[in-house]
């Protein structure tokens, strides 16, 4: 009999975050290989996804909740004072938190559990709402596969991301219990599953690896980028540069890449793709005088940015400068599926180094500049002999982020309950 999976998650708007294209990727993959799915989705506006059934969870309005978080948001906006910093150290979430919290759970308590084989919650950034409302209805917790996507709460963070946030203490105490309750953990890596188990213990017990996802993407008409010119030697970083993220060893990698390899500079282009609000300066200051460096530092949709993935020489990869990144990056099967060589800068001990390999020759940390630009180079020399063949060539890493190892890994729980 064809197993049934009701999956609870924040948002299924591929354009709004690398998080929720995750999450799409495995919600699709799920149905493709023969689940009954059903998505309980707080996303807002009406999306429907193929071979899934969709459901709408809409926010609960006129109540109290609903008018304290709103006359936040005001005093916010127009006062300029941030509430957040005194009122989350003494109830752990926001007004918004817990009414978005109460409209799921409205939702969920009407479920027939009996229906299902599997209740699934995934979440984007810091946000696991869908995790704290099936949290508190014990009636779940027997079917509960919680997917972890991040440490949390960023107080379990790795430096440099970590710092305790206002009501850290709270948070800490939900992952706690959610540790405890949840029947399964999933974990997008390896070393995130050993990473938070350091933290909750019972995460040895329950966690499995379920990756991030490879899926293909349906074909979808839109004006090719001008700024792309397939002729050049074109190295792409496409995605978020958060604080921690710094691109400058990067921008002087490829810089003294150019210097030592003149001939480069009228073919070939780095590109920077994506929001970074704090680097924002640094890199524009970069551009005078780097012609060969494009910026667009806003969010660039999704079949756009994938599109360019599958056309450029080289996609790159950057990671903080710190002693692990137990993180997968949510555009590694992206790039793996684009099967273009890989620059990937970032500590040794990561999980985009592990899986890549020990003996992967495109690494190196991200502030590395000479080792950068002597692996640019290198890129480069391969272009110029062969630029119509430079591939990635890892159909064991296609495969482990593909259907046939989620459908493995999904098997082995529902074989255990």
């Amino acid at each position: 009999m064809t197993k049934q999976i009701v999956i609870v998650v924040d948002s299924i708007d591929v354009n709004d975050s690398s998080g929720s294209k995750a999450n799409i990727a495995l919600i699709k993959n799920l149905a493709a290989i023969g689940y009954s799915v059903t998505v309980m989705h707080f996303t807002q506006k009406d999306i429907h996804l193929n071979g899934v059934a969709c459901i709408l969870i809409k926010e609960k309005k006129y109540n109290i909740l609903y008018f304290l978080s709103r006359t936040q948001r005001i005093i916010q906006r127009y006062f300029k004072i941030n509430l957040a910093r005194y009122l989350e150290p003494i109830f752990g979430f926001s007004f918004t938190f817990f009414n978005d919290i109460n409209s799921i759970k409205a939702v969920l308590k009407k479920l027939d559990v009996s229906k299902f084989d599997l209740v699934l919650t995934l979440s984007k950034g810091a946000s696991f709402r869908p995790h704290y409302a099936v949290n508190k209805l014990p009636i779940l917790h027997k079917k509960w596969m919680a997917y972890i996507h991040d440490p949390y709460p960023f107080s379990c963070y790795p430096k440099p991301y970590d710092w305790n946030e206002p009501g850290h203490k709270q948070k800490q105490l939900f992952f706690e219990s959610l540790s405890k309750h949840a029947k399964h953990a999933a974990f997008p890596s390896k070393l995130l599953n050993d990473w938070m188990g350091s933290y909750f213990p019972n995460f040895n017990n329950t966690g499995i690896v379920i990756p991030h996802q490879s899926f293909e993407e349906e074909p979808m008409n839109f004006e090719k980028p001008n700024y792309f010119d397939s002729n050049k030697f074109n190295l792409l970083h496409a995605g978020n540069l958060m604080k921690q993220r710094n691109p400058e060893g990067l921008i002087k990698g490829y810089k003294l890449f150019l210097e030592n390899t003149p001939e480069a500079k009228g073919n070939s282009q780095l590109l920077l793709l994506g929001n970074a609000d704090y680097h924002k300066e640094l890199i524009n200051k970069y551009t005078v005088g780097l012609s060969q460096l494009y910026v667009q530092l806003t969010n660039v949709p999704f079949n756009e940015v994938y599109w360019l993935q599958k056309q450029v020489s080289v996609n790159i990869i950057l990671e903080a400068n710190s002693e692990i990144s137990p993180f997968l990056p949510g555009k590694f099967p992206h790039c793996i599926a684009a099967n273009k060589p890989i620059l990937h800068l970032g500590p040794k001990h990561s999980e985009t180094k592990r899986l890549l390999g020990e003996h992967y020759e495109y690494w190196t940390e991200a502030d590395n500049v000479e080792v950068i630009s002597i692996i640019i180079e290198k890129l480069y020399n391969e272009w110029l002999l062969s630029s119509k063949t430079m591939c990635l060539n890892r159909s064991d890493l296609e495969n482990y982020l593909g259907k046939a190892y989620l459908k493995e890994q999904l098997e082995k729980v529902f074989g255990n309950d």
